[in-house]
């Protein structure tokens, strides 16, 4: 682990002078729990203003929701143990479900509200009378510590988003032109796409953050469309890359050399793109990548992969300058839309993919092992088991994506027990002799500000952030100074209890890692091709692009830890491309003769068959030889027309037999190709 930098520390001083603020005013005004207010703000604080805002915003909502379902279920339900117990185990795991379909920071509102009525309506079950009281109380000091979070933020030495925004777009650019390099310099020697570039669609989620973040920035909410416009293309690239990777390996696979001028711009522009830099330069490309395209369409296949690569290429440089272009618009907070070069078709849109089967076994989860505790508190009669049974509904909630919540419940039961040994030290030893608030901030410092440098590092954020949270919750600042051993113990006990409670079912209940979500992922873009293929889904490009990234991003970071070695060597990319030109296939089809069109539903329903026999074996079997003489024949019968139509089909039929069956030999043409203008050609 490295040392924190200087914008950590800068960070962990904003946020806990903060937490004092929210602190000192909670005192102040004599506030029941003051301590809330001071956790409060760790629960919100972001290195990022905007995001510090919109999160609070979020917990606001969430804490609202949460305190008005406890004082309206508590009275209802409090003589009737089991069903309180089923209404919190329902309500936490219903309002998870929710949180799971919203993947933006949004639906922490939903997540938040789901544990906030038992942390509320839990401790109050022995006097019912008091719930208006606790939860008014709560959301005062919860709103309150948002509010000083927010305001220190955007005060402070404010970090903005912009900045951040076209950092990490720089950084996803440098990756993506290694990429493109080893493509244009290795003229496709590795058509498949390695596991690492794979990853590229991963790290969009995180852009996607990013950008969900802009409309609470001030100096953001002008370039959110910009944002939007970028990130789609960004996503276009990813497919683009990989269909050039396919098309140079194929003409290297027939042992022809490019043309000379072509090898030398593939250097110059693989030079243009490690650069991440210069949009300018694309309008020379351009021209002379229009001076490289054949005036008439090739009779040869070599000349069909040749056309479809300088069509790639093309598509890829107005791409690439259209992203330079954004990325230094949103970092100069220019909200006016430059000219893009990028039109041919739309880019991808934000589609999501839901695992509606996983996400219900995870919210069934957290309500079972809520319904299991709630019920060892009940019929143990433990005076504590209120923290028990919530602490259970929190890390529950927490951690119920991941694919391995247990070395993460681990980390926290760990964590909780370093956390509660300090807050003893501090209780028993340093805290009887404070005298006064000035005082109280020196000794709270030296913890809070070493923890709160881990808050900015996304491999620890949720543990930093818990740490201190429940350090806040645990030292339990009054304006009256007791500390009690019994009640110290007990609570930090049942907190304790909980979470090894949460470990210790989800070893029991979720043993089996990602592997399972992997195959369903798989198996899911299998089924998607097969009714594609079918007929059964009209779909349009940007749509089916963007359901297929977002799988592939969810895919991938599982990919790089699985022992099964099929899933191991999945391409996510050839099935994007194939799916594609299915849809370019089917949208063409009205336009071409019976003959063309009988071939090209002939080898759709071949697509889908085979695409339906992986689905029902789960297992990626090759296609048949004859699905490979249908192509061949759909070819040879689409080419021998040289209406626009025609050729398109041919372009797609092309994209299909490359991503079926690359290694297969080239397929005999009969004839010359009419000469027609050249058109882009498809994925």
């Amino acid at each position: 682990m490295t040392l924190p930098s200087w914008r950590d520390w800068l960070f962990s001083f904003k946020a806990f002078l903060a937490s004092m603020l929210a602190l000192y005013i909670a005192l102040a005004f004599d506030l029941p729990r003051p301590y809330w207010a001071m956790a409060a703000v760790y629960v919100v604080a972001n290195p990022l203003a905007g995001a510090t805002s919109s999160k609070g915003l979020y917990r606001a909502l969430g804490t609202l929701i949460g305190a008005t379902a406890s004082v309206i279920l508590l009275p209802m339900f409090v003589n009737s143990p089991l069903l309180l117990s089923l209404v919190v185990a329902f309500w936490t795991g219903g309002l998870l479900y929710i949180s799971m379909l919203d993947r933006t920071p949004r639906s922490y509102v939903f997540m938040l509200a789901g544990y906030t009525l038992p942390l509320i309506a839990l401790p109050a079950v022995d006097a019912p009378s008091t719930i208006f009281d606790i939860a008014t109380a709560r959301s005062q000091e919860i709103i309150l510590g948002i509010v000083c979070a927010s305001v220190v933020a955007q005060v402070v030495f404010p970090m903005g988003l912009s900045s951040l925004l076209s950092v990490r777009v720089s950084g996803w650019l440098r990756d993506a032109a290694n990429w493109g390099d080893e493509i244009l310099r290795g003229e496709g020697a590795v058509p498949a796409t390695p596991l690492g570039r794979q990853k590229l669609a991963a790290d969009i989620s995180g852009l996607d953050m990013l950008i969900s973040q802009l409309a609470y920035d001030a100096h953001t909410r002008g370039v959110t469309r910009q944002a939007r416009e970028l990130r789609g293309r960004l996503m276009m690239l990813m497919p683009l890359f990989s269909s050039l990777a396919d098309r140079l390996h194929a003409l290297k696979a027939q042992g022809k050399d490019l043309p000379p001028r072509l090898a030398d711009l593939l250097g110059e522009i693989a030079g243009w793109l490690a650069g991440v830099e210069d949009p300018e330069r694309a309008k020379r490309f351009r021209a002379e990548l229009d001076q490289l395209a054949p005036p008439a369409r090739s009779a040869e296949w070599v000349g069909l992969i040749l056309e479809s690569a300088l069509a790639r290429l093309r598509e890829i440089v107005d791409l690439w300058h259209d992203c330079l272009v954004l990325r230094d618009r949103i970092a100069a907070g220019n909200p006016h839309r430059p000219k893009l070069a990028f039109r041919r078709r739309r880019t991808v849109v934000r589609i999501r993919h839901y695992d509606h089967g996983m996400m219900v076994f995870y919210a069934a989860s957290a309500v079972a092992a809520t319904l299991v505790a709630s019920a060892l508190w009940i019929y143990s009669g433990w005076a504590e088991g209120a923290g028990f049974v919530l602490m259970v509904a929190v890390a529950c909630s927490f951690f119920a994506t991941q694919d391995r919540p247990a070395p993460l419940l681990l980390s926290m039961f760990i964590w909780c027990t370093v956390s509660l040994l300090v807050t003893g030290a501090y209780l028993f030893a340093i805290l009887p002799m404070v005298h006064g608030f000035t005082m109280l901030a020196l000794v709270l410092a030296p913890p809070f500000l070493v923890l709160g440098t881990l808050i900015p590092r996304p491999q620890l954020s949720m543990l930093a952030m818990l740490l201190t949270v429940n350090t806040a919750s645990f030292i339990a600042l009054g304006n009256r100074f007791s500390a009690d051993f019994q009640s110290f113990a007990g609570g930090g006990i049942a907190a304790l209890a909980g979470v090894g409670f949460a470990l210790l079912w989800n070893l029991v209940t979720r043993p089996f890692g990602g592997e399972i979500a992997a195959r369903r992922l798989v198996n899911a873009g299998w089924s998607d091709l097969a009714e594609l293929a079918a007929g059964s889904r009209a779909q349009d490009h940007e749509r089916l692009a963007g359901r297929m990234l977002d799988r592939l991003g969810q895919l991938v970071p599982r990919l790089a830890s699985m022992e099964d070695k099929e899933l191991a060597r999945t391409d996510g990319y050839a099935e994007i491309r194939l799916g594609l030109n299915i849809v370019e296939l089917q949208q063409l089809q009205r336009r071409l003769t019976p003959d063309e069109d009988a071939d090209v539903r002939t080898v759709l329903s071949g697509v889908a068959d085979l695409y339906r026999e992986r689905v029902r074996r789960r297992s990626a079997i090759d296609p048949s030889p004859q699905l490979l003489h249908e192509i061949d024949t759909a070819l040879s019968g689409a080419s021998r027309r040289e209406a626009l139509p025609a050729r398109r089909a041919v372009d797609a039929l092309v994209g299909i037999r490359r991503a079926l069956f690359p290694n297969a030999v080239p397929p005999s043409q009969e004839g010359e190709l009419p000469a027609i203008p050249l058109s882009a050609a498809a994925e």
